[in-house]
């Protein structure tokens, strides 16, 4: 829901970062990877309970995540670059979850909803895009994208802020995680409604 809102803001610092890191010769897939490690770092945080390490990691993979994509625009991108952003998105999000998880077990019934719902809305998201992709459908709402994104209720600004709360707020963790998860099934069912009106004829 933010996304929209959220890009103007930070797309021109980033296209000035993403510049000065293609003419050192930087690849955007090498930033991709960089991320994914920093994000596995992250889960890795909050597994052994160092929140404030999990938040700091967190909020360097985020930087990564919007940097591969402003240097790609400047060396040209690529599907599988596209392909990775993704993918890397996906793992970190669930990621990080899962390494709550695992350094706090009494939250496992929460942490298991709350990845539970990742899924419907990843699976939703990523669903549209195919068909969108099948139709010739393009968008540059939230930004420049390797595919089409659609919005709903919970996107990547909500579930980092979310991810960031969780961090700085552990013992609220079961509050954060099945009120977030029950925000994804609403966007889940909202994608599942734009859908049958985009698509169903």
């Amino acid at each position: 829901m933010l996304d929209a809102y959220l890009r103007p803001v930070i797309d021109i610092p980033l296209a000035r970062a993403g510049r000065a890191l293609a003419r050192r010769g930087v690849h955007p897939d090498a930033v991709s990877f960089v991320g994914l490690g920093l994000g596995v770092a992250a889960a890795a945080a909050l597994a052994i309970r160092l929140d404030w390490v999990a938040l700091l990691l967190l909020l360097a993979n985020r930087l990564c995540d919007g940097l591969d994509g402003a240097v790609a625009r400047n060396v040209g991108g690529s599907d599988l670059g596209g392909f990775y952003d993704i993918v890397f998105d996906f793992l970190f999000y669930s990621g990080m979850v899962f390494g709550f998880a695992l350094g706090r077990p009494d939250h496992a019934l929460a942490a298991s909803f709350l990845i539970f719902s990742f899924v419907g809305t990843g699976a939703s998201f990523l669903a549209y895009a195919i068909v969108a992709a099948k139709r010739g459908l393009a968008t540059e709402v939230r930004g420049k994208k390797a595919f089409f994104h659609v919005g709903g209720l919970t996107e990547g600004t909500e579930t980092i802020l979310v991810l960031a709360a969780i961090c700085l707020f552990p013992m609220a963790f079961d509050w954060i995680a099945f009120g977030f998860g029950t925000l994804c099934w609403l966007t889940t069912a909202g994608r599942i409604v734009a859908a049958q009106r985009a698509f169903g004829s």
